[in-house]
């Protein structure tokens, strides 16, 4: 689909006729460059591709797989259909996520992941999160002056690699709850690995767009830029080297990753870079460990949303944003009404004044988690709200403690880039995950077939602030700060949606968006993945270039916002639990959701 009539169906997605007369018009458009970019889907994926250019969710009895590239979704479809679960699917998922749409996300990146057991009903969250190398310093970001670096001088190269955390969070979920045989979950990854896959229009487009850098190191420029020249839509790929990694890992487990030839190829590569050589060692790759959190959950009218707490800021801000508009009618405004982004908007600046000051790693710094999403507490900050215009300022509250300390207020940069995953199984289990090597293409070094991440940057370049530590300061081991914000809404103890996005910063938005489009404005859940963002994180408003969004610019700026048109490019996925399974893939990437 063309940008043009991609932006026509999301202009006018938040009205369901005016959104069905647009998807009449582009689907067939739709549907022939898919064909062309994804050769040799099966009639079902294609079904759910048609589904998503007319704006309809994708309905199934058993099992439903949402994510962001047909290829992989097709990996995860074949296992549920032989008996596998929702972690079985997951693992196909990402590696195939891993090949075919490599900026995002991979076997060099993190995630965290949500999961419901139909059985016992239990909710688990796993933190699959990069960790600083032993050898990190708080200072490492900064020039010889003390100044941060400048953000893309610090991402390229070695300097912002942390160790990876996807391989051992893939192998920890099927330990759990995997029933399929382990080394069968690669098959479809390493088949087109060796065979070749269709290079999609979106990752040659970001290719070419990031050429500059991605050229700066070998073994990066030898695979996007064949023969000097950007791989292109259309192109055959193949990666031998992913290939024979995913071999080792089907038949050695994680350890094959972070032990042996593959750990002792990734730090060199981290600490040999031309460019800004890194801190990671083969030890900080053997000490890595998955870690079971407490989920947080925050009440939103009958609902509870429960997501994954720190080191993600997403769980805990998502539920600060809705537990203070729990009190305010949203529904009765609507979505076209400039009052209900006002609440929305300020309720947002309000939870990332909180974020800024007090989310971090709790191995690292104590964070009063009960104390944001308590009910008393975000009453309290509802009050704000009642004005007729913006909030003038916004500041951090004063969440209950159960001991106290001094934060400055962080200053990390968040570009953004990432991918999600959800799933329902036939045995009722749900899984939302969202992966990531955190800026696109990550710091643009390769190993074994895959990019490294550069998640350390997502750590604060400053360390303090007017001789206040910040929170979110980098230290030896600790998990950077994110807003990953995977998330299962409960109703009545059981799934009713799983959901999440990437993004950035902005995935909090996006997710807190949807929530409230389908729980208030009754919406589908592919009508709520694909209405126009309109968000709101430091003060200035974003909405989303191209789309009716931009009609309330006016009414804004009249309540007193700075307003921005930008892209706003999520990659919502997400699955209603009722009577059936519905789908929905963001129409502003690649993805589909299939079920049966």
């Amino acid at each position: 689909m063309t940008r043009s009539s991609l932006m026509l169906v999301l202009a006018l997605s938040a009205t369901p006729s005016l959104a069905q007369e647009a998807a009449d018009a582009v689907a067939p458009e739709a549907a022939t460059e898919t064909a062309a970019a994804f050769a040799g889907l099966s009639d079902a994926a294609r079904a759910a591709l048609d589904a998503k250019a007319a704006g309809t969710p994708t309905e199934a009895q058993d099992w439903m797989i949402a994510a962001a590239n047909p290829l992989a979704v097709e990996a995860g479809a074949r296992v549920l259909r032989e008996g596998g679960s929702a972690a079985d699917a997951m693992v196909a998922v990402q590696a195939v996520l891993g090949l075919v749409e490599p900026q995002s996300s991979g076997l060099g990146g993190g995630a965290f992941l949500v999961w419901y057991d139909g059985e016992s009903g239990a909710l688990t969250t796993l933190d699959g999160r990069e960790t600083a190398p032993l050898a990190a310093d708080p200072r490492q970001f900064q020039n010889k002056s003390g100044e941060p670096l400048g953000f893309f001088d610090a991402v390229v190269g070695g300097l912002s690699v942390g160790t990876p955390g996807t391989p051992k969070l893939m192998e920890e979920a099927h330990r759990r709850w995997g029933r399929a045989n382990w080394p069968g979950l690669f098959d479809e990854a390493i088949a087109l690995a060796e065979g070749g896959f269709t290079v999609s229009p979106r990752l040659a487009e970001l290719v070419a767009g990031d050429a500059e850098r991605l050229q700066r190191f070998p073994d990066t420029a030898a695979y996007f830029f064949p023969e000097g020249q950007p791989i292109a839509a259309g192109d055959m790929l193949t990666n031998a080297d992913y290939a024979e990694t995913l071999r080792r890992i089907a038949e050695g487990g994680a350890q094959a990753f972070y032990t042996g030839a593959i750990a002792e190829e990734i730090v060199a590569t981290v600490r040999e870079a031309d460019d800004n050589p890194g801190r990671l060692s083969t030890a900080d790759l053997a000490l890595y460990r998955v870690k079971e959190r407490p989920a947080v959950c925050a009440t939103y009218r009958a609902h509870e949303v429960c997501g994954m707490g720190p080191p993600s800021s997403g769980a805990l801000t998502v539920g600060q944003i809705l537990g203070m508009l729990d009190s305010y009618d949203l529904a009765t405004l609507g979505p076209d009404s400039a009052e209900a982004w006002r609440l929305i908007g300020d309720a947002s600046r309000l939870a990332f004044a909180d974020r800024g000051r007090y989310m971090a790693d709790t191995d690292f710094v104590p964070v009063p988690v009960k104390g944001l999403v308590a009910p008393d507490y975000l009453a309290s900050r509802a009050e704000l709200l009642a004005g007729d215009d913006a909030l003038p300022e916004v500041s951090p509250g004063q969440p209950e403690w159960d001991h106290a300390l001094r934060l400055a207020d962080d200053e990390s940069i968040e570009f953004p880039s990432t991918s999600h995953i959800s799933i329902v199984d036939a045995d009722g289990n749900a899984l939302s995950m969202t992966t990531t090597i955190e800026n696109g293409f990550g710091s643009r070094l390769m190993a074994g077939g895959f990019l490294l991440n550069n998640e350390l940057t997502d750590f604060s370049f400053r360390s303090h602030a007017d001789g206040v530590p910040i929170a979110n300061r980098i230290e030896p081991g600790k998990r950077p700060r994110s807003s990953m914000a995977p998330t299962i809404v409960m109703s009545e103890g059981a799934p009713s949606l799983v959901i999440g996005s990437p993004g950035g910063s902005r995935i909090i938005g996006y997710v807190a968006q949807a929530i409230i489009a389908h729980v208030d404005w009754g919406m589908d859940v592919q009508e709520a993945v694909a209405m126009p963002h309109l968000v709101n994180r430091f003060g200035a408003y974003d909405l989303e270039e191209g789309t009716e969004a931009t009609a309330l610019e006016a009414p804004l700026v009249e309540l007193g916002y700075e307003v921005t048109l930008r892209g706003l490019n999520s990659g919502l996925h997400a699955i209603a639990v009722g009577e059936t399974l519905q789908g929905g893939a963001d129409p502003r990437r690649e993805g589909i959701a299939l079920g049966e």
